[in-house]
């Protein structure tokens, strides 16, 4: 018998860093050269197929820097997830990614965190290589909304660590 389940998932980040660019790939297949900055939340859902379990994954996709004090503490209450994201050409983007993951870590304990390089495309795959060995955490993937590049197996990968947990 398949169990379904939901789970809130967030994704975090930088203004401008393509969050709701790797939400409307993975949730709709498609990409817009437009930017709209999301202000607060804007929740999409995915249901994902996987191995005895349906994963109804709520995606909330949260406007501004992790770091902010403007963010609401209940935004990241009850996530049973979360996909960092910082944009692989831009460096003000990722220059705080230690401590961003330090402080979702600390309001989300014992909950998988991914961290992604996104706009790949826009880099070598050696300069990409020099990236992750700047960085004070490790990268799990490096994607493009644009191409498509990782993005499913991003998702994918979250929701297996969900699904081992839940």
């Amino acid at each position: 018998m398949i169990r379904s389940i939901s789970k809130k998932i967030i994704l975090a980040g930088s203004y401008g860093v393509g969050k709701t660019s790797l939400i409307s790939r993975f949730v709709y297949q498609r990409f817009s050269f437009s930017y709209q900055a999301t202000l607060g939340v804007r929740i999409d859902r995915k249901v994902v197929n996987l191995p005895n379990l349906t994963l109804n994954m709520l995606i909330w996709d949260i406007g501004g820097d992790v770091t902010q004090a403007k963010i609401p503490e209940s935004y990241y209450l009850g996530s049973s997830g979360t996909i960092y994201v910082f944009d692989v050409s831009r460096p003000n983007s990722f220059e705080q990614v230690g401590k961003d993951i330090d402080l979702l870590k600390d309001k989300m304990p014992n909950t998988p965190i991914l961290v992604v390089g996104n706009k790949a495309d826009l880099l070598e795959p050696n300069l990409l290589h020099a990236l992750d060995q700047q960085l004070p955490v490790p990268v799990n993937y490096y994607t493009s909304a644009l191409d498509g590049t990782n993005v499913e197996e991003t998702f994918l990968q979250l929701a297996q660590s969900i699904a081992q947990n839940a």
